[in-house]
């Protein structure tokens, strides 16, 4: 049997007043004596309700600045008494404490307050103690009490009511605890992280993390796996920040893509160059500079057209007409920008199920933060990789220095070798990738592979040779043996980046100047796993 709990007294307390007002009137419709707190409490008088002051209710005015409001016996006393339990019912005849059937509250906003850069005081003035504490205790106690920590929740509970003459279900109190409790953990995740983030503390004894449902996906990697994408706190542009302009809904693996096809993109400063990148199973399969838009995208094209059939592109810009013309001529899964104009967006449109993303900015590849991977019983935490090659020292370590068109193309392949699975080799040429080997067990199937593909785009294009001779070649890590490097020399790569640091590096320089090879060591490794 359904066992309901009539709502006699519910206590509003929230800063987020989205609703209040109607969602208060209805509860006084249903019988309910209002309780509430500071702002929330003019507002529900200002709306015309019958409302009793928290510090009626418990004898003591609010004070510190409002620090000190909820936390008392009256309070916690009537929403942690058990109905039915003869000890408790006499301890709160004792005591003059009534019970408290619903709580209403969302919490101070500490997490936009920290995305707005506020100083160190204004965030520690957004932590708020009373609402957990009284979230917590309500839910605690679901068998007799209802809590609600956000307006969406409003109209289930008003359905109850309404259904139940002014009662609520335990099969809500018990969905609606647990959200209490889910809000308040990831609340309290916020504020720990951003502590350690004020300490410098790289290894905390603890770590939380937590994040809001942006949608439940329909399956995972694969179809038998379930789920769901949560957006974490933080003000980082991407696919979370991103307004979906149209299309059918993103997948587990659009969003693990577009992510990487995002980040990989913005290495690319929009104030200099238009750049595009194209990603595969989370890899670049062709990426490249222009001077427009749809120009750099038919060169990120050309390294592999075959892979990217299917994909998703990436841009620095805003999506304008041009570039969408040329994006929609194959099939591709997902576009995101910065913004795309009116007329590019009805071009896409054309499309149904191409998703276009508006993410409202580039992320800052020099930005610090942190990286989660789950392993069997626990989580890798680790710092973002926002070494950038614009500001490493690059050291000549070859007879022959590398040019000036060299040293460019260098930087380019360096940049994109940051972002494609271990181990890896980027062929470059005129600012555009024209082989890539991703994600090999040695790095000498990397370059043979990225050689190879690079052979298969140009029989594409009817070249008379693949576009890696007169490239250059970056490697995310250093060549253990001469091998790798030689292959690269074979395919016709005239210059080389990459970390150095092996054990073997005398011999990887001598087989460079060997061949009149020139090469730079970076001293920054950039694996992905």
């Amino acid at each position: 049997m359904t066992e309901l709990r009539k709502v006699t007294r519910a206590l509003l307390s929230v800063s987020d007043k989205t609703g209040l007002a109607e969602f208060a009137r209805a509860l006084a419709g249903h019988g309910a004596e209002l309780v509430s707190t500071g702002g929330t409490a003019k507002a529900l008088k200002d709306a015309g309700l019958k409302v009793l002051d928290v510090s009626d209710l418990t004898g003591f005015p609010e004070m510190m600045d409002g620090r000190v409001k909820t936390l008392h016996p009256k309070v916690h006393g009537g929403l942690l008494a058990i109905r039915g339990n003869k000890d408790h019912a006499a301890a709160m005849a004792a005591h003059g404490i009534k019970p408290i059937d619903l709580v209403v509250v969302n919490l101070y906003p500490f997490e936009s307050t920290v995305a707005k850069n506020a100083p160190y005081d204004d965030c520690v003035e957004n932590i708020d103690i009373g609402g957990p504490a009284m979230i917590r205790a309500a839910a605690k106690n679901h068998a007799d009490v209802a809590v609600v920590v956000e307006p969406e929740d409003y109209a289930a509970v008003l359905a109850e009511l309404t259904e139940h003459t002014g009662s609520t279900t335990l099969a809500l109190r018990k969905k609606l605890a647990a959200k209490a409790y889910a809000r308040t953990a990831a609340y309290d995740a916020a504020i720990s992280n951003w502590f350690t983030g004020e300490l410098g503390d790289q290894a905390p004894a603890f770590r939380a993390f937590g994040g809001r449902l942006a949608e439940a996906l329909r399956y995972g990697e694969n179809p038998h796996q379930s789920a769901a994408f949560y957006r974490s706190p933080g003000s980082r542009f991407g696919v979370a920040s991103a307004r979906q302009a149209q299309g059918k809904q993103l997948s587990y693996n659009n969003i693990n893509d577009t992510d990487a096809a995002y980040e990989c993109v913005a290495e690319f400063d929009a104030r200099r160059v238009a750049a595009c990148v194209i990603v595969k199973h989370a890899n670049p399969c062709g990426v490249a500079e222009g001077a427009n838009l749809a120009k750099a995208y038919r060169k990120a094209l050309a390294c592999d057209s075959t892979s990217a059939f299917g994909g998703i592109v990436a841009l620095n810009r805003t999506l304008d007409a041009e570039a969408a013309k040329a994006i929609t001529e194959i099939f591709t899964e997902v576009i995101i920008a910065p913004d795309a104009s009116d007329e590019a967006i009805a071009i896409v449109a054309a499309k149904k199920n191409l998703r276009l993303l508006l993410a409202g900015g580039l992320p800052d590849p020099r930005e610090s933060g942190l990286t989660v991977k789950s392993v069997a019983g626990g989580l890798l935490v680790q710092s973002r990789d926002n070494a950038t090659v614009d500001e490493m020292q690059l050291t000549t370590v070859t007879k022959r220095a590398p040019t000036g068109a060299e040293l460019d193309d260098l930087r380019f392949a360096f940049r994109v070798a940051k972002h494609v699975k271990s181990n890896t080799i980027v062929y470059a040429k005129d600012r555009a990738t024209v082989g890539i080997g991703a994600g090999q067990m040695s790095r000498i199937d990397s370059a043979r592979i990225a050689a190879r593909k690079a052979e298969d785009a140009a029989k594409e294009l009817k070249l008379a040779a693949p576009l890696t001779k007169g490239s250059v070649v970056a490697s995310d890590a250093f060549f253990p043996f001469a091998d790798g490097l030689l292959v690269a020399i074979e395919a016709g790569a005239t210059a080389v980046i990459q970390p150095g640091g092996s054990m073997r590096d005398d011999e990887v320089i001598k087989a460079a100047d060997e061949h009149g090879v020139a090469m730079v060591f970076t001293g920054t490794r950039h694996f992905r796993h």
